[in-house]
């Protein structure tokens, strides 16, 4: 495996164009915007009672005002410009959290799923060669989505705790030699790192647990950083442009922010789900002995 591994780097290396136009051949061919679009509509039914769980659970050991202050530092990476109304939702239904009984927190956990089972499925057809080959349990397939939100309180939680720390570290001043220097631009740069770092690792272990079969880590990790990258792009491009040249808020009205979400996570699906697309097809090279894949339309 390695050694196919390498020849397939070494063909891509040497030929990168047509290896770029074999992945948007193969995201075309799977349909790759449909399946994004079907990710980012569940992605906002999932987004909202997702927050609200997590937030109702650390609670308990953060005080409200860290805590969402926290997530809308870290939402505003996901959907640029639109954090402070979901944030402003959380806020109230943390404020109403002693009413919440079973029904209510078992529908709302089964909504914070549906995201990860459509991306589940949308996986399945960029990886379909694998599929082929081998098919995940359905009980595998009902257990995923829930270890997902288990995994990403658990990150919400490190988070939270490593923002309290960089904040209190930002109120601290350095003194050398009669200057003063405050550490409050280095703890701004350390809080944009551990974004980074945290976006980095859920792509990773996207790529790493969503696929059938056992992945590559290395592949997994470079789709991660390619996806960041990317997304970085986008979201700065997004942020520009919603706040420079976009009428939406007059076409739309009182709709704004749920086109702008619903926009935003149709551009981080892509971009996901591309990812995937180019790890597909690093395989389908290695697999075929380091020669293109056939066009396909």
């Amino acid at each position: 495996m390695r050694i196919l591994n390498r020849k397939a780097a070494a063909w891509v290396a040497a030929h990168p164009v047509a290896f770029l136009l074999q992945c948007i051949n193969g995201f075309r061919a799977n349909q790759g915007l449909l399946l994004a679009g079907a990710v980012a509509y569940y992605s906002l039914l999932s987004i909202v009672p997702l927050l609200m769980l997590v937030a109702v659970v650390l609670s308990h050991w953060f005080d409200d005002v860290e805590l969402l202050q926290t997530i809308g530092r870290y939402l505003e990476w996901l959907i640029p410009g639109q954090s402070r109304a979901i944030v402003r939702e959380v806020s109230l239904f943390l404020q109403q959290r002693s009413v919440i009984g079973w029904v209510l927190g078992v529908t709302m956990l089964f909504f914070s799923s549906l995201a990860f089972t459509v991306l589940e499925n949308a996986m399945s057809v960029i990886f379909l060669h694998r599929v082929a080959i081998r098919r995940r349990h359905y009980l595998v397939s009902a257990i995923l989505p829930y270890c997902y939100i288990l995994s990403l309180g658990i990150g919400a939680l490190l988070v939270t705790v490593a923002a309290g720390v960089l904040q209190v570290l930002g109120e601290k001043e350095v003194v050398l030699l009669g200057h003063t220097w405050s550490l409050q631009g280095v703890s701004g740069f350390l809080l944009y790192l551990l974004g980074v770092a945290g976006e980095v690792l859920v792509l990773t272990s996207i790529y790493l647990v969503m696929p059938v079969g056992r992945l590559s880590f290395s592949h997994a990790l470079i789709g991660g950083v390619t996806a960041t990258a990317l997304w970085e792009v986008a979201r700065h491009v997004l942020v520009w442009y919603f706040t420079t040249l976009s009428q939406v808020n007059v076409v739309y009205g009182s709709l704004t922010t749920a086109i702008v979400v619903m926009f935003s996570l149709e551009i981080g699906a892509t971009l996901l789900l591309f990812g995937a697309q180019v790890i597909s097809e690093f395989e389908r090279v290695g697999r075929d002995k380091h020669k293109p894949v056939p066009m396909r339309v």
